[in-house]
């Protein structure tokens, strides 16, 4: 009887190892072609396996890497890029396994949270915390003796990889934000107080929970496949590879992190606490500090200053704030950038140009605002005197206090943002179509067929022989090489009636906690936005599986919500955290996914602590929403905020609640802002001309433009700090184009380690003071004001102007 290989245990198969091959043979070489002990192998090339980025996703027109491997499909990319072999005798399983990742968990769900009340949304590092994973494991098995029986627990033996990859997995499932507590703190700040805690709690575990069921019903459609590569999970899959394969290199390259990662750490400090001019050092505002234009365009140290335009900053927490740009590929940093400066100009000529009235209102905020605002005086709308005791809205006490405003900056931001969503579709039609075509190969009449057929639902049935399945899989091409390795040392599948039970629990859980809650939104709303959310799942799952680009839906769900529920922003609030934040959770289980099964963590391990991590994650994440509401909560209903805190999610949150529960006045055509609305039609056209000049002219500009990123970006500046965008860009051509073309062999064996190092540093540093310092824990210490911590009624950060009116 052969042992579970799930628990640690080897298999009576032989141990799957690489078998060196050369020439053509390397491009011929596949899975199925090896005998019953051997797999495909790991193709030697320059870019060897410290190189985490795939050369044919950084830059269509770029050769630099034309000497490097040949990865033209998804199946020589999985099978050239990493090792496809395995030692399945190593076990995660482990106490350091449990204890590393329920620490790492807290740690991430805790920082994650307290990022999103920052002036500037900011996203905890999964790079770094799979590099901090490994330290600390490495430290706990050099550290504890193994003398005894406690001892040989505590420390079974080397830090491995499984081990390693269960740790980081499960802190990734913690380290995201759920939107439900930002609902929750939307009900508190501006709806009278918190519901039930209880409820609050079990929604908040229910809504995050509810799109790991789906995306787990899915994983044979979303995760198997060869080619749904999820790109962002190569380079932490290389990361896991180089730092457990080669320990002297890992070593070498272990004392760059522990270097900089130090550095930044008590660097940190001083833009932070001591030093805060150095988030935004801006020349033009120096040079003349009472001129508000100058404020609009060249401010950004502080929250909805201004644009920051030719800004430096020199805080890495606000740098790498939406992710390092030492990753970003050059060809989305390029269309990024040509985004980045249409916004500018957009930004600057609808506010001076008084288009939307714009000028009535701030430059920049996510608030509503009554229509006799001035540009001297603004006056924030109380959405508290059209609601109903319900907060359902009151048509005749709307009529009497007049449909709210938006600022232009934000209305632009709708408007770009909504047709970038829909342009994305198009763009993808016309140039990525063999890669669409593949991944909707689900979508075929045969396809569609099974699941009209009942016992594609019965989960809980066993269909077919375990062995007839396994063989079944083996001969399927379209299965990934890493997948099949895994099924042939006999790793056991998580059952589909576990996912079956996550997503049945979460649905009961979250269905009555909306009542309990007295949400508003009905039970067919509720049933309605996790149909819409399998629906979602199957196809922007598949894309961003495939491309790495993923859609924000939210503004769609939100719409949607707003004509199906008229008068109700409690249930648009709780539809979209059902509709959206399910989804992105879904896709967070979909990419680990992919990443444990290209490092070949058994799927029951995987399973553990992916629901482990994200029940952790949402447990600590309604907690730090609790402690920082309570003690920040005049700071979170502020235009302006502080360069610590800000509500500016919550505010637009809330606005866009508000403002689609009356999506016929503000929204509908013939309303007052139309154009939010007709941007989504506009968007499925504007990739066409240059799709079109391409086929006319075949230069290779038209195929480099990006209309879909372009005008996410246009939108980019509407909100938070922004004198760090330039230092962002500067960065990321540094990285992604000097260092990688001119210096290679440094970009390969520092880039990405340096960019763990400088998040690290940074992150831990940014926790400490949160609770130390920035009043995490209920008090909080002011550095003592000088030239370099100027009064912020005074002056902005970088000594632009300070308009009045953003504080009134």
């Amino acid at each position: 009887m052969s042992s579970d290989p799930d628990f640690g245990a080897e298999p009576h198969v032989a141990e799957s190892t690489p078998q060196e091959v050369t020439g053509d043979e390397k491009r011929q070489h596949s899975f199925l072609d090896a005998p019953s002990d051997e797999v495909n192998v790991h193709e030697k090339s320059a870019m060897e396996s410290t190189d985490p980025v795939p050369p044919s996703y950084d830059d269509i027109e770029d050769n630099q890497d034309k000497d490097r491997v040949h990865a033209d499909t998804a199946e020589q990319l999985v099978t050239n890029v990493l090792h496809v072999d395995d030692d399945p005798s190593l076990s995660p399983w482990t106490i350091r396994t449990v204890f590393l990742g329920i620490g790492l968990s807290v740690f991430a769900s805790v920082l994650q949270e307290i990022f999103y009340f920052k002036p500037q949304t900011i996203l905890v590092s999964q790079v770094f915390l799979t590099v901090i994973a490994y330290v600390l494991g490495e430290g706990m098995a050099y550290g504890i003796p193994r003398i005894g029986w406690l001892g040989n627990v505590m420390n079974p033996g080397p830090f491995n990889s499984k081990e390693h990859a269960a740790i980081a997995l499960m802190a990734s499932a913690a380290g995201q934000s759920a939107l439900a507590t930002q609902a929750l703190a939307a009900q508190q700040l501006f709806y009278g107080g918190y519901p039930s805690h209880a409820a609050g709690i079990f929604i908040t575990l229910s809504s995050q929970l509810i799109g790991y069921g789906i995306a787990g019903l899915l994983r044979e459609v979303l995760v198997r496949p060869t080619k749904m590569l999820w790109p962002m999970t190569l380079p932490i899959s290389t990361l896991l590879e180089s730092l457990h394969r080669d320990k002297v290199e890992s070593k070498s390259r272990l004392k760059v992190f522990y270097v900089v990662f130090t550095v930044f750490f008590f660097w940190e400090i001083i833009p932070e606490w001591i030093f805060p001019v150095l988030e935004g050092v801006s020349i033009f505002c120096l040079a003349d500090q009472n001129n508000l234009i100058f404020t609009n365009l060249f401010g950004g140290a502080s929250g909805n200053e201004g644009l920051g335009f030719l800004s430096v900053c020199f805080d890495w927490q606000y740098i790498a704030s939406t992710g390092s740009p030492l990753w970003l590929p050059l060809y989305a940093l390029t269309n990024s950038f040509i985004g980045y400066l249409g916004c500018i100009i957009l930004f600057m000529g609808v506010y001076y140009g008084n288009i939307f009235s714009s000028q009535n209102f701030p430059f920049l905020s996510q608030l509503l605002f009554y229509g006799n605002s001035t540009s001297s005086n603004f006056y924030t709308y109380d959405q508290n005197l059209i609601m109903n005791a319900d907060h359902t809205i009151n048509e005749a006490k709307l009529r009497e206090q007049g449909i709210p405003w938006l600022t232009g900056t934000y209305l632009i931001y709708l408007i770009t943002s909504n047709m970038g969503l829909t342009a994305t579709f198009t763009h993808m039609l016309l140039w990525n179509w063999d890669d669409m075509k593949a991944g909707w190969s689900w979508a075929s009449p045969s396809q569609l067929k099974r699941f009209l057929k009942p016992e594609t639902y019965k989960f809980w049935a066993n269909q077919e022989a375990p062995e007839d399945r396994l063989q079944r899989k083996i001969n399927d091409p379209s299965y990934d090489p890493h997948y099949k390795l895994m099924l042939r040392n006999l790793y056991y599948e998580t059952p589909h009636w576990w996912w079956g039970a996550v997503l049945l629990a979460s649905f009961v859980v979250g269905l009555i906690c909306l009542y309990v809650m007295k949400s508003t939104l009905p039970w067919w709303g509720f049933i309605l936005a996790n149909l819409l959310t399998f629906i979602f799942m199957l196809f922007f799952g598949a894309q961003m599986g495939i491309t790495g680009f993923q859609f924000n839906v939210q503004p769609i769900c939100q719409m949607l919500a707003g004509y199906m529920f008229p008068g109700r922003p409690l249930a648009n609030l709780y539809f979209t955290c059902y509709t959206f934040n399910s989804l992105q959770m879904g896709q967070v289980l979909a990419k680990d996914l992919r990443l444990a099964q290209n490092v070949h963590l058994s799927p029951r391990c995987t399973f553990f602590v992916q629901v482990g991590g994200c029940v952790v994650g949402a447990l600590f994440n309604y907690i730090m929403m609790l402690t920082i509401v309570q003690n920040q909560a005049p700071i979170l209903l502020s235009i302006q905020g502080t360069n610590i805190w800000s509500g500016q999610n919550i505010q637009q949150f809330n606005t866009l609640a508000i403002a689609w529960s009356i999506a016929k006045d503000m929204f509908s055509v013939g309303g007052r802002y139309q154009w939010v609305t007709i941007s989504f039609l506009l968007g499925f056209v504007v990739p066409f001309p240059f799709w079109i000049a391409h086929k006319i002219w075949k230069k290779k500009i038209f195929a480099y433009v990006n209309l879909s990123i372009i005008l996410w970006y246009m939108g980019y500046l509407f909100v938070g700090i922004n004198a760090s965008i330039l230092s962002y860009f500067v960065v990321g051509f540094f990285a992604q184009w000097w260092l990688r073309k001119y210096r290679p062999e440094y970009f390969t064996k520092y880039n990405y380690i340096v960019s763990a190092a400088l998040d690290g540093g940074t992150q831990v540093c940014v926790f400490i003071l949160t609770f130390a310092i920035f009043g995490g824990s209920g008090k909080s210490y002011s550095f003592p004001t000088w030239a370099g911590n100027p009064d912020p009624s005074v002056h902005n950060l970088d000594y632009c102007a300070v308009n009045t009116a953003n504080n009134g």
